[in-house]
């Protein structure tokens, strides 16, 4: 197969929201050329390429290996969430489709009196999150507080932890650990 040097270029060029005039000021070379070259009228040579491309900035190598088809989704509507939860804790996973995720991002969900379970969590990496309402009852190592709307935490992922509402309603959290658990 064969690349479309042309229609590569438009369609990079329009990733990275420029004009040809722009791309063109950034390579310091003409417009036209940029032009004739989307419309594949001109074969550029690997030096002309490597200077249009220094306008973006991107490599030759990643050029050439960019799939422009196969790009990750970027955008997760609520109903593409995968929930990864049980009973009354809501654990709706971001990008769960995606291969090679270097981090989870979970948007939770605790009913009033709802945990992750008696047992005490523990993984590698790290996790963090923000308190979007309610409360949580949040244990690590050997400390526990009460977190609020606005409240944060960030802990490395092997202390032993757990999470549990305390409140009267829903706990909202959004978070996100590395590497990815789920």
């Amino acid at each position: 197969m064969s690349l479309d040097i042309g229609a590569h270029l438009k369609a990079v060029r329009q990733m990275y929201g420029l004009s040809q005039r722009e791309l063109a000021k950034r390579a310091g070379v003409t417009n036209g050329l940029i032009s004739l070259i989307e419309q594949n009228r001109v074969s550029p040579s690997v030096s002309s390429l490597k200077k249009v491309l220094d306008g973006v900035p991107m490599a030759l190598a990643d050029f050439f290996t960019l799939d422009l088809e196969r790009q990750s989704q970027v955008f997760f509507p609520k109903e593409e969430l995968s929930n990864i939860g049980a009973g009354s804790v809501a654990l709706r996973l971001v990008g769960g489709n995606l291969a090679k995720r270097s981090m989870s991002i979970l948007h939770e969900i605790y009913a009033p009196g709802a945990d992750t379970g008696e047992e005490m969590l523990t993984h590698a990496g790290e996790e963090g999150g923000v308190v979007v309402r309610g409360r949580v009852e949040l244990s690590v190592g050997g400390e526990t507080r009460i977190l609020g709307a606005g409240d944060a935490y960030y802990f490395r992922s092997t202390l032993p932890h757990r999470f549990r509402n305390v409140g009267r309603e829903e706990c909202e959290i959004v978070s996100a650990s590395a590497p990815p658990t789920f």
